[in-house]
């Protein structure tokens, strides 16, 4: 009994150090999982690689662009600033007293063989206006010229078409001789290098230039001294006028000082001055209106903020009305409505016409009024129905 059970002992000692009987009472082999292969792996990470630069080249791209879209803006902006600045650098240059600055005076050397051309020059330099002594194409005469300013195309300087021919009394009764021969078609007999010819032939070269004759010491007992002895008629004297008017598109001052040419040289120099201004102001476009952006026009917001000032911009539109006229009109009548109630108050188309005649204009420190020319053509403006009526 006792070695059957040291067998059996011996037996379960053995099958324990037997490592084939441990095999045989061991649990299977788990199945095999979804887990991918190293290449597949690295597969995997280079398609992400590649997604993810393709998303940096976007985004990079989007702000290579947006820092375009800025440069571009800017630039533009910067173009526009400076567009604004040169015009209104022009439009200061293009001022009366700017103007004068710039005008020369240009007088014929024949001119200054009288003494009384010291006093036409002593003006001049009291103006401390420039001014010359050249030869003129036109003899007898005087002349302007006036710079452009910078960045103005075609010439640097450009010569006024107004002309102003100074004769002596006798000088014009030659002149009025020579007409007189050719209304008489006795062309023959007028002489190559009298005044008018040189005149006719200059006109007919310069067909734009607007002469006018300036008679220097002309009273009324003088003409009839000088009209009796040469065996002239008042009415060859009006003929001759009516000549040179339609004929030569030249018309006749008499004066009697060379004072008085010295002032009307200087009115004709100051009204010259004003021209391009004028010529500015009275230009056809429409600046209240707004083209493209709101630069050169008035926002008007929601609430009606803006738009007293875009009523004053349009009646700026119409001519020689300028910003504190139209300033005067808009304080009075905020509105279009307004002034249209108030015509239709009026009693009769006289009081329409002089609603804003009386309206006080603050310019500068100068007090003046509206004036019936500009309170008739506002009147028009707002009243007219015929589309083809001309207001100015």
């Amino acid at each position: 009994m006792q070695n059957g059970g040291e067998t059996s002992q011996a037996s379960v000692d053995a099958d324990k150090e037997d490592p084939r009987c441990g095999e045989s009472l061991s649990a299977p082999p788990a199945a095999a999982t979804g887990t991918s292969s190293p290449e597949k792996r690295r597969r995997r990470a280079k398609k992400q690689i590649e997604g993810e630069r393709l998303i940096s080249e976007q985004k990079k791209e989007a702000r290579e662009k947006l820092r375009e879209e800025r440069v571009k803006q800017k630039e533009t902006k910067k173009l526009e600033q400076k567009r604004r600045k040169e015009a209104a650098d022009r439009f200061k240059s293009y001022r009366p007293e700017n103007c004068l600055k710039r005008m020369t005076v240009c007088v014929d050397p024949v001119l200054l063989q009288d003494e009384g051309s010291d006093t036409l020059l002593g003006t001049l330099r009291a103006m401390e206006w420039r001014s010359s002594i050249e030869e003129q194409q036109l003899a007898h005469s005087i002349t302007w010229n006036r710079e452009l300013p910078e960045g103005e195309d075609g010439l640097s300087i450009i010569q006024e078409e107004q002309i102003l021919m100074v004769l002596q009394l006798n000088e014009f009764m030659d002149m009025l001789s020579s007409i007189k021969e050719i209304q008489q078609e006795n062309i023959k007999q007028v002489e190559c290098k009298s005044l008018f010819n040189k005149l006719s032939q200059y006109l007919n070269t310069y067909a734009g230039k607007i002469v006018t004759l300036a008679v220097i010491g002309l009273s009324s007992w003088a003409l009839w001294e000088e009209k009796r002895s040469g065996g002239l008629r008042d009415l060859d004297l009006e003929e001759a006028l009516v000549f040179l008017q339609l004929s030569r598109n030249t018309s006749v001052i008499f004066l009697e000082s060379w004072q008085d040419l010295a002032d009307h040289a200087c009115a004709v120099t100051k009204a010259l001055s004003k021209r391009p201004m004028k010529l500015l102001t009275e230009t056809p476009d429409l600046p209240f209106c707004v083209d493209g952006s709101w630069a050169s026009g008035v926002r008007v917001q929601k609430d009606g903020t803006g738009l007293l000032p875009v009523w004053s911009r349009q009646i700026q539109q119409l001519n020689r009305v300028s910003p504190a006229v139209a300033a005067a009109i808009s304080s009075a009548f905020p509105s279009p409505q307004l002034l249209l109630q108030a015509y239709k108050d009026s009693a009769s188309e006289g009081d329409q016409k002089n609603i804003l005649a009386d309206l006080s204009v603050t310019s500068g420190e100068r007090q003046r009024r509206v004036g019936p020319d500009i309170s008739s053509r506002v009147c028009r403006f707002l009243t007219a129905h015929n589309p083809q009526l001309v207001l100015d």
